[in-house]
């Protein structure tokens, strides 16, 4: 075969996946929209999901709350949403977000390669909905408009911003005795950066997104731990792919791992270095068994899925085989 036949092969191949695709609406949340980094890394996705005969057309939406109106009136095949919204449509997938579960990014990693694997799929592919793709978009972080508000013990009587859906978060804040203020993603920038609380919870992107540095003023910080490691995921009807699809579906995000995680480094690394607080190591470990008691209780009231808590405590142990939590006759 001479080259000309092999470009004229090729080309008619093309036009033929491109003649039987089969063309699907994707609709994504991101707070920037079309100039967003999530809606943005989804239209490569979507580019990389032709290969399996599906054509997304990709939709941007700044409000969460419209975009998953939209996907449960059937306006959306699938929406892409962060997973403390999709939570409550599969519990295992929501909980790779649970309070200090995953302390870095190396441990993401490997949590999210063991969920893009196909011995993974049961708990993804539900009877309903399905999770089809999960990619980070960074650790939440504790904004505070006091640096010194760095202790368990500090930030008891303080007013946070906590999201009004998010029951792990609203159980935290009342644990350490600090005052709930309902808040969504719309306005708990608004609220941080006017004195209305003071302290908000986000990834290093809301700093410019939400321009939370306003809130941060002189005296305020960013607490360089992870509160838990967010993520935005892909919910689709189980019917609407097969499940050779939705597996190819995860691979294919799961393969964009690396790029989604250069964009969250960018976003760390752009913010001056003055505005992070960096914890003592007796202080991390407060925040560590505060967070472990938590997640035991939240189990309790299945808020989060118990198979997915022992899945990453073992991946936390056998990155640091000696923390207590590993010997502990309670652990997850």
């Amino acid at each position: 075969m001479n080259i000309i036949k092999i470009a004229l092969f090729s080309l008619s191949s093309a036009f033929a996946i491109e003649a039987f695709a089969e063309t699907k609406t994707l609709c994504v949340f991101d707070p920037l929209g079309a100039a967003g980094d999530s809606y943005n890394i989804l239209k490569d996705y979507a580019i990389n999901m032709k290969a399996t005969g599906i054509d997304f057309d990709v939709k941007p939406y700044t409000d969460e709350s419209v975009a998953m109106a939209d996907f449960l009136s059937k306006k959306c095949d699938v929406v892409a949403a962060h997973d403390l919204r999709i939570r409550q449509y599969n519990k295992f997938s929501g909980t790779v977000s649970a309070l200090g579960a995953v302390p870095s990014y190396k441990e993401l990693n490997t949590v999210l390669k063991t969920l893009s694997r196909k011995k993974a799929a049961k708990y993804l592919d539900g009877d309903k909905f399905s999770i089809i793709g999960i990619f980070p978009i960074g650790a939440g972080y504790l904004f505070v408009n006091n640096s010194e508000l760095d202790t368990v013990e500090e930030l008891a009587g303080k007013r946070i911003a906590t999201l009004n859906y998010q029951k792990d978060a609203i159980h935290m804040v009342n644990y350490i005795k600090s005052t709930v203020i309902p808040s969504d993603i719309t306005n708990f920038g608004g609220k941080f950066n006017n004195g209305s609380v003071d302290i908000c919870y986000s990834p290093a992107f809301a700093f410019n997104a939400y321009e939370l540095y306003h809130g941060l003023k002189d005296n305020g910080g960013i607490i360089r731990y992870p509160l838990a490691q967010l993520t935005i995921q892909l919910l689709t009807n189980t019917d609407t792919f097969d499940a050779a699809t939705r597996q190819k579906s995860r691979e294919i995000m799961f393969s964009m791992n690396e790029q989604a995680m250069n964009i969250v480094m960018k976003h760390e690394k752009s913010i001056d270095e003055k505005y992070w607080v960096d914890l003592q190591q007796s202080d991390i470990d407060k925040y560590q068994e505060m967070f472990r008691q938590n997640r035991l209780e939240l189990k309790e009231k299945e808020i989060y899925d118990p198979t997915l808590l022992t899945l990453m405590r073992k991946i936390r142990c056998k990155n640091n085989a000696k923390a207590p939590e590993c010997t502990r006759a309670d652990k997850e």
